[in-house]
């Protein structure tokens, strides 16, 4: 197994570790390094996935790219496979997430029969059914344990109805563009989270996007309504944690070399079709 990167050690002021990204402060800008680190149900994992954290980097910096003409976002340059150069931003602390199908929480909340963020369905859908139009559907950042829905009215509420109108337009089209690209290479774009911040008063994108961390990527060639999706991200790993009975308290499992070797190829066919790109 070939050597991951699961924490950076450069000689820089540390400003944050996360469960993925650890984020130095260079004054005016960011250096956001992109590690090999996963997580399941909020708890770092002891192994970490080869190549992820370029696969994460490589993507997010494709799609700023691909949709800087919708909104601007806070790339300034990649400075090598995990890492890129950012400009610094007050935050949003909310993720604004797009759901085109039913699934994951929103499934389960619509059979119970609960609305999704104030959001009432249609009756008789089924997992994984496509949505006539996708909805946004946002939550609370939480720095530790769950994000908590949130309404439209919730965020009315925080921030006012102009930015939410415009974040709601910009979500939105965001999704609808790169859904369809996606599907002309042979992946569904199930949902995806996006996480906006404020940089000299504009509003941009921050944070990643479109990567298998953020967003459900199925094949196409193996949807079916009704059933659980193969999925380009770390399902594989929560499935195998969840069929050993894990109670989800740390310390995590160590994971079978099998587990990794799959999971890390997941991430980098993800790359390779999305971008046309080879890894």
């Amino acid at each position: 197994m070939e050597e991951v990167l699961t924490e950076s050690c450069l000689p820089l002021k540390l400003l944050k570790r996360g469960k993925v990204r650890d984020i130095y402060d260079l004054a005016d800008k960011l250096l956001v390094v992109s590690t090999d680190r996963i997580s399941a149900f909020d708890v770092i994992l002891p192994n970490g996935i080869p190549r992820k954290g370029e696969a994460l980097n490589r993507l997010s910096a494709y799609w700023f790219n691909e949709l800087k003409e919708i909104i601007p976002n806070h790339l300034i340059d990649v400075i090598d496979q995990r890492t890129m150069l950012v400009r610094k931003a007050k935050p949003i602390k909310i993720e604004f997430v797009v759901r085109g199908y039913l699934y994951g929480s929103a499934w389960e909340n619509y059979r119970s029969g609960k609305a999704i963020s104030g959001i009432k369905l249609p009756k008789d859908l089924n997992k994984a059914s496509k949505l006539s139009e996708p909805i946004l559907t946002p939550t609370t950042k939480a720095e530790t344990g769950h994000d908590i829905e949130m309404t439209k009215r919730d965020v009315v509420e925080k921030l006012g109805g102009d930015i939410t109108y415009q974040i709601e337009k910009t979500c939105i089209k965001l999704y609808e563009q790169v859904s369809k690209k996606a599907e002309t290479n042979g992946i569904i774009v199930a949902d995806t989270k996006f996480e906006f911040g404020f940089h000299d008063g504009e509003l941009m994108l921050i944070d990643e996007i479109f990567t298998p961390d953020s967003s459900r990527f199925w094949p196409l060639d193996s949807y079916e309504v009704g059933k659980n999706q193969y999925s380009f991200d770390k399902q594989y790993v929560r499935d195998y944690l969840l069929s050993i009975k894990w109670d989800k308290r740390p310390p995590a499992p160590t994971l079978p070399e099998e587990v990794i070797s799959q999971t890390s190829k997941r991430y980098v066919e993800c790359y390779e079709r999305l971008t046309k790109r080879k890894f």
